[in-house]
C-alpha cells in the first residue's frame, strides 16, 4: 500500500482538510435553524402569495410548459403510488442531504467543504427569493384544479390550514429547495466518485422533480428557479484543484519534486561543457 494513502483511500493531506466535527455540527444546525426560522418569519403575505401563484400559473401556460396535472394524473391512478410519492416528499429531502454531507465529510473532505458552501449559498439565496416572492403552491391554487395529495392520502408535513401553520411557511414555493438540494446531492456525488454507475445519482433529482409536481407542492418554474440559483452558486463557489498529495476519488495527486540545488558557479549545460573542451584543445 502506498505510504501516502490509508486503507480507506484518504490521504493524510485529505484528512487535514476535514474540519472539526463539533464545529461542523454547530454550523449545519445553525444554518438549518436559520432556514426554518426564516421561512416562518417571512410568512403573513397570503394575499400576495395567491396573486403571485395565479401569475406563475398563467406564465407557465403562456410558455406552454406541461401542466402539473399531467404528472398528478399518473399518480392518482394508484393509491399506493401516490402515498409513496407523498412519503418521498416528506421523508427523503432532509435525510438524503444529511447522509450526503456525512459521507463526504468522512470520505471526501475536500468535496464536503465545497458542497456545504454551495448548499449554504443556495439556501441563503432561496430565503431571499421567498421574501421577495411569496408564492402559494399549486395545491392551494383553485384555478389549477389539483389535488392536495398529502392531505387526502397522507402522509403530510403541512398543517391543514396554511395560514395557521406555525411549523412551516406554506407560501414559500419558489424556488423548490427539494429540487435544488437533490440536484446538488447528485452533482456532489458524481464529482466525488469515479465509478461508471455514478451517473445514476441523477435519478434522485429526476424523481424529486416528478414528486414535487405530482403532489402539487411545486410548479415547474419553482424547479427552474432552483436550478438557476444552484448554477449561480456553483459558479461562485468552484471546487478548485486538489492540494498536492491529496488522495481523492481518482487517487493521490503526486507532489511535484523540487529540483536539487546545484553548486554555485557550476557549468551544467551541454554548451558550457563543449566550450570548455574547445578551449582546452586550442591551448594544446
Amino acid at each position: 500500500m502506498n505510504a501516502r494513502t490509508r486503507s480507506d483511500g484518504e490521504a493524510p493531506a485529505g484528512a487535514a482538510l476535514r474540519p472539526s466535527v463539533v464545529r461542523e455540527l454547530l454550523l449545519v444546525a445553525g444554518l438549518f435553524l436559520v432556514y426554518k426560522s426564516g421561512r416562518v418569519l417571512i410568512g403573513g403575505h397570503e394575499a400576495e402569495a395567491y396573486r403571485n401563484a395565479a401569475r406563475v400559473w398563467d406564465l407557465e401556460r403562456l410558455w406552454q410548459l406541461p401542466g402539473e396535472d399531467a404528472v398528478q394524473s399518473l399518480l392518482l391512478h394508484s393509491e399506493p403510488l401516490v402515498r409513496a410519492a407523498n412519503t418521498y416528499y416528506a421523508a427523503v429531502h432532509f435525510p438524503a442531504t444529511a447522509l450526503f454531507l456525512v459521507w463526504l465529510y468522512l470520505r471526501r473532505p475536500r468535496h464536503y467543504l465545497w458542497s456545504r458552501r454551495v448548499l449554504a449559498a443556495l439556501t441563503g439565496a432561496a430565503l431571499v427569493l421567498h421574501l421577495l416572492l411569496p408564492l402559494a403552491p399549486p395545491r392551494l391554487l383553485t384555478a389549477a384544479g389539483l389535488v392536495d395529495t398529502a392531505q387526502r392520502y397522507g402522509p403530510s408535513v403541512y398543517g391543514a390550514e396554511p395560514a395557521r401553520d406555525t411549523l412551516a411557511n406554506q407560501f414559500a414555493a419558489m424556488p423548490s429547495l427539494h429540487f435544488g438540494w437533490a440536484v446538488m446531492v447528485a452533482v456532489g456525488l458524481i464529482a466525488a466518485t469515479r465509478t461508471r454507475w455514478r451517473w445514476l445519482w441523477l435519478l434522485h433529482p429526476l424523481l424529486t422533480l416528478l414528486v414535487i409536481t405530482g403532489t402539487a407542492n411545486h410548479y415547474w418554474l419553482d424547479a427552474l428557479a432552483a436550478g438557476a440559483l444552484l448554477g449561480l452558486a456553483l459558479l461562485l463557489v468552484p471546487l478548485g484543484p486538489p492540494p498536492s498529495g491529496y488522495a481523492g476519488p481518482a487517487g493521490p495527486v503526486p507532489a511535484v519534486p523540487r529540483p536539487a540545488a546545484e553548486p554555485s558557479g557550476a557549468l551544467t549545460t551541454a554548451a558550457a561543457r563543449r566550450r570548455l573542451t574547445t578551449t582546452a584543445a586550442a591551448r594544446r
